[in-house]
């Protein structure tokens, strides 16, 4: 007994639901298209000069097979329908909430604008939210992001990484760190893109360092994808390596349990915000004081934060990172009474 054999796969792009959604639109409005009609429509919607008989087709047999629409060829109007009239193409089910809800991802998306990602992801959202008919919603005013510094990154690099970790290539660059300024030359094994603070890093195995390391993509230069596969990890994420604290881009090698007492406003904070998975708050009202303790891996961005708070946020263990915020803080007087004297 012979089988029907599955239509060939077909990779969907954005192109190919245009053409899908035109099609579509066309029919379930009754115009009975043919494929030359749908050759013009096309045209006349996108601003191309041509698309070819054979791609219209192919789109056609796509709804049918993948889509799985209930389309027939009508001879005597010489043309397309739907001979279920209730059936609708899956895109065109997008609810007006859920369009608002992508036009205001594109909106917390901002502070990567001007980046690769920033364009992709907004090419996406635009095509799936303009192909719904429905307007910016005026509440959209209402979404916003507070500036930020932005941070331009290179559009080839950002796609020579993009191939390298579809593919699992190793990739070769120079690179010059925020401490050693000195360009050096570096082999890695790509994890995952970061991003945090409208920065985008790279995080991998080093083979220079035999470890995992992080890399500003705004500091690469010379990248180049090199033929070579790596296996990736299992446990390849990146917040795996924090020890459940939640500081942004930075880590080490052991996590270090932090105790941290705040004063004034910065008590609030502990109130609003998770500092670490296993964070503990303890309040002392009669002192007007907070202590949280907490694990994490971001030493450096736990000392960041801490000094953000001023004289509101004092370092009660580990002894050596305390003497560090003490050396620090002194650093920071002498540099004023410098200024002032």
């Amino acid at each position: 007994m012979n089988q029907k054999s599955n239509p060939p796969e077909r990779t969907l792009n954005k192109k190919m639901l245009e053409r899908l959604i035109i099609i579509h639109n066309a029919i379930k409005a009754g115009m009975y298209p043919d494929v030359p009609r749908l050759q013009k429509l096309y045209c006349e919607q996108t601003g191309y000069s041509k698309v070819g008989e054979a791609t219209i087709y192919r789109d056609i047999d796509l709804l049918r097979t993948y889509f799985h629409a209930p389309l027939e060829f009508d001879r005597e109007k010489d043309g397309y329908y739907y001979f279920d009239e209730k059936w609708d193409f899956a895109l065109n089910n997008i609810s007006t909430e859920d369009v608002f809800y992508l036009s205001a991802a594109k909106t917390l998306l901002s502070s990567f604008e001007g980046s690769p990602i920033y364009n992709s992801i907004s090419d996406a959202i635009n095509f799936v939210t303009d192909t719904q008919g429905v307007g910016k919603s005026s509440l959209l005013k209402r979404i916003a992001v507070a500036p930020v510094p932005k941070v331009n990154i290179d559009e080839i690099v950002w796609k020579k990484f993009l191939e390298a970790i579809r593919n699992d290539y190793v990739v070769e660059f120079d690179y010059n760190g925020r401490w050693n300024t000195e360009t050096s030359h570096r082999k890695l094994a790509p994890y995952q893109f970061l991003f945090d603070d409208g920065s985008c890093f790279i995080f991998g195995y080093s083979y220079e360092r035999n470890a995992e390391r992080i890399f500003s993509l705004s500091r690469i230069k010379n990248l180049e994808v090199t033929s070579e596969h790596f296996d990736l990890p299992e446990n390849f994420d990146f917040s795996s390596r924090c020890g459940g604290g939640k500081f942004g881009i930075f880590m080490s090698d052991k996590a270090v349990d932090f105790v941290i007492d705040l004063y004034n406003d910065a008590r609030e904070i502990v109130k609003e915000r998770i500092l670490a998975d296993n964070q503990k708050v303890t309040n002392f009202e009669e002192e007007e004081r907070t202590r949280v303790e907490f694990s994490s891996t971001q030493t450096l961005r736990v000392m960041e934060w801490i000094l953000s708070q001023g004289s509101h946020a004092i370092p009660i263990s580990p002894d050596w990172f305390v003497d560090n915020w003490k050396l620090t803080v002194e650093a920071m007087m002498k540099r004023v009474n410098g200024i002032f004297d």
